[in-house]
């Protein structure tokens, strides 16, 4: 026999597939024929498994309930109980614990956290810099590097001995992340004294894979106008609010480049001070502004501020006006041009407001839902005019309901009587939406909705295609919905997340997961055995 050059044994890269049959494609994976390239290859699994869970015959089933006397969070296949203490891996057919951490007093209690998913670009000198990992910050001004498999702790940071810090956020996604303090009060004696106290706050700024720290710095009501009373920090912008209902953007890379007196890495030996990020000394300021960057952009809003987003660049904010109450203005950020059909306003008549967001699978489009009806919208250039945009509404999803009420009610005497008031948008007797999230490894946009039964509320999770609006499928949820109560709902592949604070102060979480319906009985075959 001769062997075959390497070149020809090669298997067929995926875009030389030209099935689209489930089964099809099953098959070419398990004789070896997939793809090399393994970006399309999870592409066609997930494919796989969309077509699957949206057949008839797949219904989603409860498997397992726990409940807790505090907050449950989902992130990522992982249930998190007792403030991240407790740690529980979904991706199982039920959920199964993967650590617990010993318990800790009230001074050293976990304040925020935030799971970081191991990058597949790149290969890092440190092999626990590999693995997904759990950033957590304690009460007691220390950052932890966890295990998110096992718990076990990975590296340590002290962040100050000065100031108190008490929330995480990520400035890019999976790439950059800051620590924020709590807001600073003037001391008594600085009262006294009539010393004001300028520092709102304080930040920092580290990079994850491996954790490299940016630097810290100091928020200046001197600076940044002492109407200033919070900040954050978002893909590269530092974003400044105001009581005056008013923010302002800066570039984090200018004020970085700018007012960063000196580079500081963690473990360094800092002139007979300390160790950066060891205790006492933790993480000096070593990022000074002391004046005013330059001003990317500034907005007035009347309320739930402002957001960017959109192809291309949008903002969505409401004006700083009573009048505006309720509407949504969608303006370019190039010259602030409101665009054609640029104002949303569903009119609702109900309790609950509308809400409205960019849609997160970066297709540029927007999502505005109300009690009854989701907008998904799409920005266009103006025929015959690249500059100017308008508004466009790619598909609409509406709530089934029953508009037969009459408007004229006859009394037993004969006598007719107009109903005096509508009904409201989110009527406990109507089906209403509660919530809209997207499944971006499915495309689908999955929708809550809340149908009144008797005495209590019937939810439904709904199963949207993205691209067209269209409903693939409706699961129901066992457990009945109080509107007075808070409810978070998870849709992540195969499995159905629902937390739900109870009556009596405690948390419950509720997981389903995808199964096959027994087939009937009518289309089994059975086979007896006789005996003589």
């Amino acid at each position: 026999m001769c062997a075959l050059p390497s070149s020809c044994a090669q298997r067929p890269p995926a875009c030389t597939r030209t099935s689209k049959n489930s089964c099809d494609l099953l098959t070419s994976r398990a004789s070896g024929s997939c793809s090399n390239d393994i970006g399309r290859l999870l592409g066609a699994n997930l494919k796989i498994l969309r077509n699957i869970i949206l057949q008839d015959g797949a219904e989603f089933t409860k498997v397992w309930s726990k409940t807790s006397k505090s907050l449950i969070a989902y992130e990522s296949g992982r249930i998190y109980f007792d403030n991240y203490r407790c740690c529980y891996s979904s991706l199982l057919p039920e959920p199964e614990q993967l650590y617990e951490l010993p318990k800790a007093p009230k001074t050293e209690k976990i304040e925020d956290a935030l799971l970081c998913q191991c990058p597949l670009d790149k290969v890092l000198p440190n092999p626990s810099d590999q693995k997904s990992c759990l950033l957590v910050l304690t009460a007691h001004n220390w950052l932890y590097r966890l295990s998110a498999d096992t718990g076990k702790t990975l590296e340590r940071i002290y962040l100050s001995s000065h100031f108190k810090f008490r929330s995480l956020g990520w400035d890019s996604s999976q790439e950059t992340l800051y620590v924020k303090s709590i807001q600073s009060k003037q001391t008594t004696l600085e009262r006294q004294a009539g010393v004001n106290n300028n520092i709102l706050m304080h930040v920092a700024v580290f990079q994850v894979f491996p954790l490299e720290l940016v630097g810290m710095l100091e928020i200046n009501k001197k600076v940044f106008g002492k109407t200033a009373v919070d900040v954050l920090l978002s893909q590269g912008v530092l974003a400044v609010s105001h009581s005056s209902k008013h923010v302002k953007l800066y570039s984090f890379e200018y004020i970085v480049n700018k007012f960063r007196i000196e580079e500081l890495a963690l473990g360094q030996q800092c002139e007979m001070k300390g160790i950066v990020g060891e205790a006492p000394y933790g993480i000096p300021v070593n990022i000074h502004i002391h004046e005013c960057p330059p001003v990317l952009f500034e907005m007035s809003y009347f309320e739930n501020g402002v957001q960017i987003g959109g192809h291309p660049w949008h903002y969505i904010y409401t004006p700083n006006h009573k009048r505006h109450r309720g509407t949504h203005h969608i303006c370019s950020i190039t010259d602030g041009a409101l665009a054609k059909n640029g104002i949303q306003d569903m009119k609702c008549d109900s309790l609950e407001a509308d809400w409205i967001f960019f849609h997160p699978d970066d297709s540029g489009r927007i999502v505005h839902a109300g009690p009854s009806t989701i907008n998904v919208l799409k920005i266009m250039a103006e025929t015959g005019c690249d500059w100017k945009y308008e508004i466009v509404t790619a598909f609409s999803i509406t709530a089934a309901r029953d508009d037969s009420a009459p408007q004229v009610i006859v009394t037993s005497s004969g006598r007719a009587v107009k109903r005096r008031f509508q009904l409201l948008d989110d009527d406990p007797a109507q089906q209403t939406f509660r919530m809209v999230k997207y499944e971006d490894e499915l495309d689908l946009l999955a929708v809550v909705d809340i149908t009144q039964t008797e005495d209590e509320g019937q939810a439904h999770l709904r199963l949207h295609d993205n691209k067209t609006g269209l409903l693939m499928k409706r699961v129901p949820l066992k457990e009945p919905w109080d509107v007075t109560y808070s409810h978070e709902v998870y849709f992540d592949r195969d499995t159905i997340i629902h937390t739900v604070q109870e009556k009596n102060n405690s948390f419950c979480c509720h997981v389903y997961k995808m199964k096959r319906r027994p087939p009937d009985e009518m289309s089994t075959f059975h086979i007896s055995v006789c005996e003589d």
